[in-house]
């Protein structure tokens, strides 16, 4: 994937060139994305898809794709087939290497019996609650647990019977004998195994016992022979602890090297709030297109290649930072105005009457499908007597630097001909309500042969002619850069929430040829945006949804025709 490729290298990138120079993994890459299968993928996953997938193509090695399914209570199907659909959709490809930590439940039991053979680890009787108050602070060592110096055999037979099934949830947990008097607070006898009586989605009711992530990951690695262990900075402090694990048990001990989280304004990134937001009914679902899942995105009309070439863009470091949300924009906007074919769509119509126009007549004028890309070619628009118009083109008494359509000016209808304003109609509470013009028959195709000039170009849709269809705008979910922030400690997170994030148009009326437009379909709707079709239209009603907003030179460049 070439877009996702940074401009420079990056230190990740580097670590792997010097390994192979070196010779350090025998000229092997060989890495993972390892989602554990609790929720939706999101933007932030997309970066570290991107990095281990792009750096295994880069350097000719193999990506896996691994789920870390070591909590039965959170895990579930439904978020195992979304997150495959989504690397998938992303564009990349983990061929015949699907894995599971499930897949070495055995292998890591075993792994934790001979730990405990070594007396590096042992049962603890102690509550969860006991265990963390043990542990101490940052600058007070913890307590012994009171089991610690169980022996191994006796070790051995209440493992073996926690496997069994002998206790309940919470009588006793496996922790590795390391130090409590380490420094590193997550050295000082972590929890290897717990006792939950949960079906597991694959592995059913064959297990009661389930590793925890820290002490599963590093031996899932071991065991596919990852060398580069590719996490977030948040996994930096658990890098001691994936350590000690590999080198107690003398097995493949890849490198974990850390970058840094993919953090954007305006959103939220974090699982648990998103899903607050989607059980508080604050957002439509896991695909609502205001929040950052990658499913939110694909049904707002990004594309798999724009967020490859914003992740690579992006790209990867040692410090934490937050990304304005206008380079992931500014990367859709690039890509759609390549690929995205130019339609003309009214969200806000009020009627115009060409008074010159012959009644019941319609002509078919050509227009470009995409100026950007020659092959699209063009496209057959109907035009009339009467047409719409954007309400917003058109004012009673214009003042100076307004452009558009008032009382005796002229403009260019796009792709069309060059119309004079006459006269206005409005209701008794001054709304315009129709617009009366004539046209210029010479000016067909929006230039005028005697080389006169006009400053404004609108688009249009002739009224009888027009789809009528819903179309939903978006904002930024958020009010505030970072959500977080808030003025008054009384209130939380959510009080930042836009509620103008969604407007929904009922009425926009669309030119004939979108009305066969099917779910996905993108287009630029002349001055208005790039919008696609949501998953909710039917033949009988067209959604369609607001990518994203034009840049504003493009705007003004529409404007001026």
């Amino acid at each position: 994937m070439n877009e996702s490729a940074p401009a420079h290298r990056d230190f990740v990138r580097q670590i792997v060139e010097d390994d192979l120079k070196t010779g350090k993994w025998d000229g092997r890459v060989q890495t993972r994305f390892p989602p554990e299968p609790n929720g939706y993928l999101h933007i932030g996953h997309a970066k570290s898809i991107c990095l281990n997938f792009g750096i295994a193509a880069e350097y000719g090695g193999k990506c896996n794709l691994r789920f870390d399914d070591t909590n039965p209570e959170k895990e579930d199907t439904e978020y195992v087939d979304s997150i495959m659909e989504d690397v998938r959709w992303l564009g990349f490809d983990w061929e015949d290497r699907l894995f599971y930590a499930s897949d070495y439940f055995e292998q890591i039991y075993q792994w934790a019996e001979e730990l405990i053979r070594q007396d590096k680890a042992y049962v603890c009787s102690q509550s969860l609650d006991e265990i963390r108050a043990g542990r101490g602070t940052p600058v007070e060592p913890g307590v012994s647990s009171p089991w610690r110096s169980r022996s191994v055999q006796e070790n051995l037979d209440l493992f073996r019977r926690m496997r069994a099934g002998e206790f309940p949830d919470g009588t006793h947990v496996l922790r590795a004998k390391i130090d409590m008097a380490h420094r590193h607070m997550l050295l000082r006898d972590p929890i290897m195994y717990r006792i939950r009586h949960a079906e597991h989605h694959r592995t059913g009711n064959q297990w009661c016992i389930y590793p925890t992530y820290d002490y599963a990951h590093g031996q899932s690695d071991s065991v596919e022979k990852i060398t580069h262990s590719i996490c977030t900075l948040e996994f930096e402090n658990h890098r001691p602890l994936y350590d000690w694990y590999c080198q107690a048990l003398g097995i493949h001990h890849p490198q974990q090297i850390e970058f840094n989280r993919l953090n954007l304004t305006y959103t939220m990134m974090s699982k648990r709030r998103l899903l607050e937001l989607v059980k508080g009914g604050y957002v439509r679902g896991w695909d609502d297109p205001r929040i950052p899942t990658l499913r939110g995105l694909r049904r707002r009309g990004y594309t798999p290649e724009a967020i490859r070439a914003f992740c690579g863009y992006v790209g990867v470091t040692k410090h934490n930072a937050t990304m304005d949300m206008g380079v992931l924009e500014n990367h859709i906007r690039t890509d759609l105005n390549k690929r995205a074919e130019r339609r003309m769509a009214v969200l806000d119509p009020v009627k115009v009457v060409i008074t010159n126009y012959p009644e019941g007549q319609s002509e078919e004028l050509s227009a470009v499908n995409n100026p950007e890309d020659a092959a699209a070619g063009t496209r057959s628009v109907p035009f009339s007597r009467e047409l719409w118009i954007e309400r917003e083109d058109f004012m009673v008494d214009p003042p100076k630097k307004f452009f558009r359509l008032g009382p005796g000016r002229e403009v260019r209808l796009r792709w069309a001909y060059f119309i004079t304003c006459t006269s206005v109609i409005t209701d008794s509470q001054g709304q315009v309500t129709e617009i009366h013009c004539t046209y210029d028959p010479a000016t067909k195709g929006g230039d005028a042969p005697d080389g006169r000039k006009v400053k404004a170009t609108l688009h249009w849709v002739s009224v009888p002619h027009a789809v009528p269809a819903e179309v939903r705008l978006y904002d930024h979910l958020f009010r505030t850069e970072d959500p977080d922030e808030v003025s008054d400690p009384a209130l939380d997170w959510k009080s930042n929430l836009n509620p103008g994030s969604m407007q929904i148009i009922p009425h926009a009326m669309l030119e004939p040829s979108l009305g066969s437009a099917t779910h996905g379909d993108r287009f630029q709707f002349e001055r208005l945006g790039y919008f696609c079709v949501d998953a909710d239209a039917t033949p009988e009603h067209p959604v369609f949804n607001r990518t994203v907003t034009l840049k504003d030179q493009w705007a003004k460049e529409q404007t001026k025709g």
